[in-house]
């Protein structure tokens, strides 16, 4: 495994639309490996082709479902790797949340999502599955599939944090 660059703010790929996974081989194999160590060493939640600028449909989120409270010296962190990933549904209920993102270092945005999402696409083999979220892991799907379609937190966000929240020079 090897970690990718992240492609950042500016970077055009990252208004771009991808095309579909089509060939389910050792290459996707490693480029998935390399995105979950690349998310890892980022300390992030998710991370989608193109911000390791790969144009294909394809994302990567932790799993943190089952993840204890207090976490073992030897856990592994669990993830899913989402091919050619098709939105089913999108509750109504929805949640303002601010999140961040990878390409947008610095840039906190506060972006309403809905609260629950029913996913359906391919693992790394191909083999197609669904998954129902709520929470994090739910704004984490929508958060990188935005990105498969060309979509940032920048075009998302209704405000930003610092528009809310000063630096506070003060003690």
């Amino acid at each position: 495994m090897a970690l990718r660059t992240i492609v950042q703010d500016g970077d055009p790929i990252l208004k771009k639309v991808c095309r579909p996974v089509t060939k389910f081989d050792d290459r996707l194999a490693t480029l998935l490996d390399d995105m979950h160590e690349t998310l890892l060493d980022a300390n992030g939640l998710g991370l989608a082709g193109p911000q390791v600028g790969m144009m294909r449909r394809l994302f990567v989120c932790l799993d943190e479902r089952d993840k204890p409270e207090e976490v073992p010296a030897d856990y592994q962190e669990k993830f899913i790797d989402f091919v050619n990933p098709e939105i089913e549904y999108l509750s109504e209920e929805t949640d303002e949340q601010y999140e961040g993102c990878l390409s947008f270092p610095g840039h906190n945005g506060a972006v309403v999502r809905s609260k629950s999402v029913k996913i359906k696409a391919q693992d790394r083999t191909g083999a197609w599955f669904e998954l129902e979220a709520d929470g994090m892991l739910a704004r984490c799907i929508q958060h990188e599939n935005d990105h498969l379609n060309g979509v940032t937190i920048m075009d998302r966000a209704t405000h930003f944090y610092e528009d809310d929240y000063p630096e506070d020079n003060e003690e």
